[in-house]
């Protein structure tokens, strides 16, 4: 069984002081991936860098305190690329690929971080500048013969049930009908959503975010934006997902998928 995590933490420096690392001690996991580190690898304490002795491997934005993504891994990967090609992205650091080989077979996990297109509608069009250019990616991905899986904040809700206000959230960034269009075609060429695959209808549940304003979270007025999507060759291998909510390190809580490889 290969266990996977999922986590954008809002910030490392700030999960950790919220435990993060300790909890993560007691998940037994294989791959962690990270989003949204807003460090530089020169911020990062030992216990940051390599938990538990575990391979840590990390793609830092260029603008300081802003995005980048992380892999934690105990076995050591053949191989690691980051960024997609598009200077544009990859200076913003939202792509990082691990490349394992395993007795099952080849296995990459990637961990990405969507761009998100709420504070205006130029980082709308830069998100939607990140969808073209990944789409053939993510096909490639899936032509490469290996099992992947696919960590992300997505920074989209695809259906109606993966968000409570949906009604009055269809004009709005990470609801658009060209960003739902989006996911849906990706998933039409063959990726599997790991947590819809074992809970095609959970509603309040599936929830992995919460706006920091109101009562969003005492009120579990959530977002389903953290998805692990797998190529083909695994749907058939998950054995459990869940979100882990009873501790709170981030405005996003962990997915927390295990596989049969």
């Amino acid at each position: 069984m290969v266990r996977i995590i999922t986590a954008n933490l809002n910030g490392i420096r700030s999960a950790a002081s919220k435990g993060f690392f300790e909890w993560l001690a007691t998940q037994d996991a294989d791959v962690v991936c990270l989003q949204e580190l807003k460090a530089q690898e020169a911020d990062l304490s030992a216990e940051m860098r390599a938990p538990g002795g575990m391979h840590g491997f990390f793609h830092c934005a260029e603008k300081r305190g802003y995005s980048g993504v992380g892999i934690y891994s105990r076995l050591s990967p053949a191989s690691v690329t980051s960024g997609i090609g598009v200077e544009e992205f990859d200076l913003e650091g939202r792509y990082l690929q691990a490349d394992f080989d395993l007795p099952s077979g080849p296995l990459s996990v990637v961990s990405l971080y969507l761009p998100s297109g709420s504070s205006s509608e130029e980082r709308q069009q830069a998100k939607f500048r990140f969808m073209e250019a990944f789409a053939p990616k993510m096909k490639r991905l899936i032509e490469s013969g290996r099992h992947v899986v696919l960590c992300a904040d997505w920074n989209i809700a695809q259906r109606e049930i993966d968000l409570k206000n949906w009604k009055s959230n269809q004009k709005n960034s990470g609801f658009l009908p060209e960003e739902r269009a989006w996911i849906a075609a990706r998933l039409a060429e063959g990726w599997g959503d790991a947590y819809r695959l074992l809970h095609p209808d959970a509603t309040d549940e599936c929830y992995t975010w919460w706006s920091n304003r109101g009562q969003a979270w005492a009120k579990n007025v959530g977002w389903r934006l953290d998805y692990q999507l797998v190529t083909p060759s695994m749907v058939t291998s998950v054995r459990s997902a869940t979100v882990f909510k009873a501790q709170r390190f981030s405005d996003h809580s962990p997915l927390i998928v295990d596989y049969a490889l």
